[in-house]
C-alpha cells in the first residue's frame, strides 16, 4: 500500500509516468535471442539502423515481471516485452474483435485496433456469464514459440495461486471454482502467528525450528519497529505532547499504556490490535518494512511456503481449455469490472513455468500449486510476445532489441534504451540530444523553457509536446473520524464541520490552480477524473459546483460576484456550517467549540518544505480565512513525503493534500467502500454508498452505472471527506530533430499512450 500511495504522491508532484500496457523456460537466464544481441548504449555517436530510441525514465527497481512489477516504471519496462489478452482503444474501451480488428472513430478519425484475441460474452439465464476467448493462431513469443491457450491458462493460474501477492486481483472475481481452489491452503507464517507465542505444539504444518525462527524474528524486529514509531513521533509531534513511549503511542492511536511503558510494551499493543498479522501491521510503520524484515530474518522461503490445511479443489472449474486456441472463463455472476482484469499479460509457460508440469487433464498448470518460485526466478529477466526483447539492465540503462516475431510487425527502430534520468535532466536531455522521448514535470517553467528552445512555440523544431488529461486528479482529503464532533463521523454535526472547511478550501481553487498551472490544469467539482466516462459533465442534470450551497441548501454564490465577494460569502457560509455543528458563533466569529470538537486542526501537505505544491496556495489562503472566523488551521509543509503516508496509515491526519491515480473502470470499491484497501484514509462508512458501489459492479449497462456513480459522488460530497481540486495535463515530449514525428502514434490519449504503436516509430 505504501508503494502504491507513494506513486500517487508522485502523480501529485507532477511526475508523469510513461505508462505502458500490453502480454517459460525453467532456467534463470534471459531469452536466448536477447542474449545474442547487444544494443548500443547511447544515441549520441551511432547512426542509421544502429541508433537506439532513447526514452528518459525515473529509476527502476528491477521488478520487470508481468506478474510482480510494482512501480509504474518497472511496469512500463516489462510491458515492452509483453502482449495483453485484450486490447483497448483511445477511450479505454475494450476491443472485442482483436483478430480482424475493430474500427472506431475518435476525434473525427477512424482508427482500427488489433489484439491477440476475440472475446464473446454470454449472460446465461441461470446467472452465469461465459467469457470466450479466441486467440490468433499466428502469435509467437520472442523466442519463436507459439502463444496458445496453454499460456493463457498458465498466466491465469499464476494470478490465482493462493500464494500470489502481486497487484492483479483476478483471484477476487466470481470465477466458478476459484474459492474452492484457493481454500484449504495457508501460508506457513500465518499458521505460526495464529498458533500464538506460548510455545511450540507438535503439528504437521511447521517444525519447532520454524516456529522458533518466526517468533524470534517477530519479537526482535517488533521492538525496533515500535521504537521507530516512537522516534518518528518525538521528532514530528513534540508540540502535540509526544515526550516518551506512552505519549507517542497515544498520539499514534494506542491509548492506555503505562507511564513507564517501553517500546516492547508498545509493540505488544500493536501486535494485539492486528492479531499478529505481520502484513497488516505494516500499516503502522513509520518507514520500516516490518513484515519483510520478519520474514527475511525467519527464512522467507520457509515462512512463505503454502501449507495444505484442509480440502482444496485441484483446479478452477471456471477456467476451461476448449482447444489450443480457445479458452472459456465461467463467472457465477455479472461483474462489470471483470473485463478489465482480462487485460492480463499472456506470459510464456515454457519460460516462466514448466511445460513438463503443465497437464490440464491431471490438474497441473505449469508450476506446483502454492509454489511460484519458478515464476519469481524470472522477475529481473522478462520475456514475452511484445514488440521488444529485453537484453539487459545495467548502469542505469535497460537495453531492448526489436522482436522480429511481434504479431503487428517488427518495430522499425531496432534498438531501444530506457535511460534512468533525474527529473531536472529530462528536458535538457531532449534539447541537447541524449534523450528522444521523456516526461518532464509539466508546469509553467517547463513550458517556458520549451518555448525558448523552439523560438517561441510550444511544439517546434527542437521539441514536440503532446498533452493529455491525466488519468487522476488532485484533492484535499479529510478523515471522517478525526474531523468529527465527539467521534461520531456520520452525524450531521460532523458533516457540517467538514463542510465548513470544504467550503473555504473550494472557493480558493480557481486562483490557486491558475497560479500554479495556468492553462495546464482545470478545477474539477466531483472526486473523479475527467477522463472517466462516469465523470459528471456541466451539461448533466444536477451538476453543481463543489461545496457551493450553504447549510440550508441555498446557493452561496451569484453570477455577479467578484472574487472578494465570493471569499466573503464562503466565510459566512462556513460560519453557518460551524454553528450547525455546535460551535458558538458571535459577531462573525467562532468563540467556542462543542464538546468533542476543536478550534484547531492540522493540514499536511507534501510540498518539499518549500510550498511547491498545486494546492499550497489554497492552504495558505484558507488558513487566513479560517483565522478570521476563529479557527486555527495549522499548515504543515512536509519535506519528506513518506511522513504523510505514515501518518495517514496511522489514522492521525485530519486534513491532507494529495492526488489519486484512477483506473480505467470507475469502480469505487477500493477507496470508498468500508472493505476497500484505501478507505482507511477517509474512514467513510455509508450504507447507501456501499450498496450503490456493489450494485454498480453487478451490471454491464454503462448508462445505468453512470447514474449510480453520480449518486455515489453526491454522497461523498455530502460526507465532505474529499474536496476535488484539479485535473492536470500530462505531457510527453519528443526530440523533433531525431524522432520522425510522422511515425509517432497519432491522437495520443490517457488510455492510448505514445508507445501504443511503437512498432511504427522511426528516427530521422
Amino acid at each position: 500500500m505504501k508503494k502504491r500511495l507513494l506513486s500517487i504522491l508522485l502523480a501529485c508532484a507532477m511526475v508523469v509516468g510513461l505508462t505502458a500496457c500490453g502480454g517459460g523456460a525453467t532456467t534463470e537466464t534471459a531469452p536466448e535471442a536477447a542474449t545474442e544481441e547487444t544494443a548500443p548504449e547511447t544515441a549520441t555517436t551511432e547512426s542509421g539502423d544502429e541508433t537506439p530510441l532513447v526514452v528518459g525514465y525515473a529509476p527502476f527497481s528491477s521488478k520487470f515481471s508481468p506478474f510482480f512489477a510494482e512501480s509504474a516504471y518497472d511496469q512500463d519496462a516489462q510491458t515492452m516485452t509483453q502482449v495483453a489478452l485484450l486490447a483497448s482503444d483511445r477511450q479505454g474501451a475494450i476491443i472485442y474483435k482483436g483478430i480482424e480488428g475493430e474500427t472506431i472513430n475518435y476525434n473525427g478519425t477512424d482508427y482500427t485496433y488489433y489484439g491477440i484475441a476475440d472475446l464473446t460474452v454470454t449472460e446465461n439465464e441461470d446467472g452465469t456469464v461465459y467469457y470466450d476467448f479466441k486467440l490468433r493462431d499466428d502469435v509467437k513469443f520472442s523466442d519463436g514459440e507459439a502463444l496458445t491457450a496453454d499460456d493463457v491458462i498458465f498466466s491465469m493460474y499464476v494470478l490465482s495461486d493462493p500464494t500470489y501477492d502481486g497487484s492483479s486481483t483476478l483471484f477476487a472475481l466470481p470465477i466458478e471454482g476459484m474459492e474452492e481452489y484457493r481454500a484449504g491452503i495457508d501460508i506457513r507464517w500465518k499458521l505460526i502467528a495464529a498458533a500464538g507465542n506460548a510455545g511450540y505444539e507438535a503439528t504437521d504444518f511447521y517444525t519447532e525450528e520454524q516456529y522458533n525462527n518466526f517468533w524470534n524474528a517477530f519479537n526482535e524486529t517488533g521492538e525496533a519497529f515500535a521504537q521507530e514509531i516512537v522516534d518518528y513521533c518525538l521528532a514530528n509531534y513534540a508540540s502535540y505532547g509526544a515526550t516518551d513511549v506512552a505519549t507517542s503511542a497515544a498520539l499514534w492511536g494506542f491509548d492506555g499504556l503505562a507511564a513507564d511503558a517501553t517500546a516492547a510494551d508498545f509493540f505488544a499493543a500493536i501486535a494485539e490490535k492486528y492479531a499478529y498479522d505481520i502484513k497488516a501491521m505494516d500499516a503502522e510503520t513509520a518507514g520500516m518494512a516490518f513484515s519483510a524484515t520478519v520474514l527475511e530474518k525467519a527464512g522467507e522461503k520457509d515462512m512463505t511456503e503454502a501449507v495444505q490445511t484442509g480440502e482444496s479443489a485441484p483446479s478452477i472449474t471456471g477456467i476451461q481449455k476448449i482447444d489450443d486456441y480457445n479458452v472459456r472463463v465461467v463467472m457465477t455472476e455479472v461483474d462489470a469490472t471483470a473485463i478489465y482484469q482480462f487485460t492480463l499479460f499472456v506470459a510464456p509457460l515454457h519460460y516462466y513455468g514448466s511445460d513438463e508440469l503443465f497437464d490440464v487433464a491431471n490438474n497441473s498448470f505449469g508450476f506446483p500449486k502454492g509454489d511460484l518460485s519458478l515464476v519469481r526466478a524470472k522477475t529481473t529477466q522478462p520475456m514475452g510476445a511484445g514488440p521488444y526483447k529485453f537484453v539487459k539492465f545495467e548502469n542505469g540503462v535497460i537495453n531492448f532489441v526489436a522482436n522480429e516475431n511481434y504479431f503487428l510487425g517488427a518495430p522499425k527502430t531496432k534498438y531501444m534504451n530506457f535511460l534512468e534520468t533525474q527529473e531536472a535532466d529530462k528536458l535538457n536531455g531532449a534539447i541537447t540530444g541524449t534523450i528522444d522521448i521523456t516526461d518532464p514535470s509539466f508546469d509553467k517553467d517547463t513550458v517556458a523553457a520549451i518555448q525558448k528552445a523552439n523560438g517561441g512555440e510550444t511544439s517546434g523544431s527542437v521539441i514536440t509536446v503532446s498533452t493529455v488529461d491525466n488519468r487522476g486528479y488532485g484533492y484535499i482529503g479529510m478523515n471522517a473520524e478525526v474531523m468529527s464532533i465527539g467521534g461520531v463521523k456520520d452525524s450531521d454535526a460532523s458533516k457540517n464541520l467538514r463542510k465548513a472547511f470544504g467550503t473555504i478550501f473550494s472557493v480558493y481553487r480557481d486562483v490557486a490552480i491558475d497560479s500554479y498551472y495556468g492553462e495546464l490544469a482545470s478545477v474539477i467539482n466531483y472526486p473523479i477524473s475527467n477522463t472517466s466516462w462516469a465523470a459528471p459533465q456541466p451539461t448533466d442534470e444536477g451538476y453543481k459546483l463543489a461545496f457551493s450551497t450553504d447549510v440550508n441548501g441555498n446557493d452561496i454564490y451569484t453570477s455577479g460576484m467578484d472574487d472578494e465577494a465570493k471569499y466573503a460569502a464562503a466565510k459566512e457560509a462556513a460560519l453557518g456550517f460551524l454553528e450547525a455543528a455546535g460551535y458558538t458563533v458571535a459577531d462573525g466569529k467562532v468563540t467556542a467549540a462543542p464538546e468533542g470538537g476543536s478550534l484547531e486542526y492540522e493540514l499536511l501537505i507534501p510540498a518539499d518544505g518549500a510550498g511547491d505544491h498545486p494546492s499550497f496556495m489554497i492552504c495558505t489562503l484558507a488558513k487566513e480565512a479560517l483565522a478570521e472566523i476563529g479557527i486555527n488551521l495549522i499548515v504543515t509543509d512536509l519535506s519528506n513525503s513518506s511522513d504523510l503516508w505514515s501518518a495517514l496509515e496511522a489514522g492521525t491526519v485530519a486534513i491532507w493534500c494529495a492526488a489519486w491515480q484512477t483506473t480505467v473502470d470507475p469502480d469505487m470499491f477500493q477507496i470508498y467502500h468500508p472493505e476497500g484497501g484505501s478507505n482507511y484514509q477517509y474512514d467513510i462508512d455509508d450504507e447507501e454508498l456501499s450498496q450503490l458501489i456493489l450494485d454498480a459492479r453487478a451490471t454491464t449497462d454503462q448508462a445505468f452505472r453512470k447514474l449510480m456513480y453520480k449518486e455515489c459522488l453526491d454522497i461523498i460530497i455530502d460526507w465532505a471527506v474529499e474536496v476535488p481540486v484539479y485535473q492536470r495535463q500530462n505531457a510527453i515530449i519528443f526530440a523533433t530533430e531525431r524522432v520522425n514525428m510522422e511515425t509517432v502514434t497519432p491522437d495520443i490519449t490517457t488510455f492510448y499512450p505514445w508507445w501504443s504503436e511503437i512498432q511504427n516509430i522511426e528516427l530521422n
